[in-house]
């Protein structure tokens, strides 16, 4: 058995000194060293030894294994650092070579336009607040005055969750549970991320949206009107014309759209404002008293307007851009224009 190892050992040894890989170096470890390998074989015939003789085999076995682990290590080194000279060697940097300059991140003009919006409205009082945008059924429309038969409601409108759970189609929701929470006055504004079954050049299923409103006593209309002029003089410039039109919106009564001077043509009639000089922006009302029913509000002692605009609307219209995919396709041409 000593012959054995000792041949074992020089074979290995010598082999060693030949290998030019790490991968040869394993598949030689293997074979001399492994659970099948040379010496295990060498050691599973010491059974037939006297038992004076096996003491001294295993003592030398174990010997013979502990240099050749030791010889396998310090090729694998060998190895590695024999690599990294060739790579060295091979790769070449040029320091007279101009550095690249690391990339910066700026905010997105989706993220840009709601700070800037939220900025006008905090200048005004508004406080911020935020809300879930998985909502019960409640809050997305029950206390906002939207019963089961409304046309809102449609599942090609409303991503359901489950019968009495939603993706929130608004942030009006942020109104009903802030006014829950809180007693008047309050002064808010929910910026938020809101989804619809819609998707096309200027529709998206999930967009984003900021809700105003206002509730004391002796609000008016005039108030609203105040308050939306001074934000769109603000956002769009003093030289921008608004007007104020009839609408409905099933919480809100009386309710208005409102339009500004066409940041296109001016107001003189183009092919995005369809001829007629003026472009709707947002949505807005009197809080409707059965609104105030579903908070605990009194309708006969507080009133209060809300209103609710989409945030890639304005800025489409602020920046000039014709399709609203733009700011969702991650096109760093466009991004970096902001």
């Amino acid at each position: 058995m000593k012959d054995k190892l000792s041949k074992i050992e020089e074979e290995a040894l010598q082999a060693v000194t030949v290998v030019t890989s790490e991968v040869e170096l394993q598949q030689l470890r293997a074979r001399y060293l492994g659970r099948k390998g040379e010496i295990t074989a060498v050691m599973k015939g010491m059974g037939q030894l006297s038992p004076e003789e096996r003491p001294l085999a295993g003592a030398l076995a174990n010997e013979v294994k502990d240099r050749l682990e030791t010889a396998f290590a310090v090729r694998q080194e060998s190895l590695r650092q024999e690599l990294m000279q060739q790579k060295l060697a091979s790769e070449s940097l040029d320091v007279t070579l101009p550095g690249r300059k690391q990339g910066r991140g700026y905010k997105h003009p989706i993220t840009q336009v709601t700070e800037e919006v939220v900025a006008i409205f905090s200048a005004l009082g508004f406080g911020v607040a935020e809300g879930p945008e998985i909502e019960k059924d409640f809050y997305n429309f029950e206390a906002l005055n939207i019963p089961k038969d409304h046309p809102a409601r449609d599942m090609q409108d409303t991503f359901y969750v489950s019968e009495e759970v939603v993706l929130r189609t608004h942030t009006s929701p942020v109104q009903i549970r802030t006014m829950l929470e809180q007693e008047p006055p309050v002064r808010v504004v929910a910026p938020g991320t809101v989804y619809r079954r819609d998707s096309d050049v200027t529709h998206s299923p999930m967009f984003h949206q900021i809700e105003g409103f206002l509730v004391d006593e002796r609000v008016t209309f005039g108030d609203l009107k105040g308050i939306l002029t001074t934000f769109i003089t603000e956002f769009f410039g003093s030289n921008v014309d608004v007007r104020f039109r009839p609408s409905f919106f099933p919480f809100t009564e009386p309710s208005a759209e409102v339009d500004i001077q066409c940041v296109i043509c001016g107001g003189s009639g183009c092919r995005v404002c369809g001829q007629t000089g003026w472009l709707e922006i947002l949505g807005s009302g009197m809080i409707d008293p059965e609104v105030f029913k579903s908070v605990n509000y009194d309708p006969e002692k507080y009133s209060g307007f809300a209103f609710g605009m989409g945030i890639e609307r304005i800025a489409m219209l602020k920046y000039g851009v014709n399709d609203l995919r733009l700011f969702f396709e991650n096109d760093l041409r466009f991004l970096k224009q902001f």
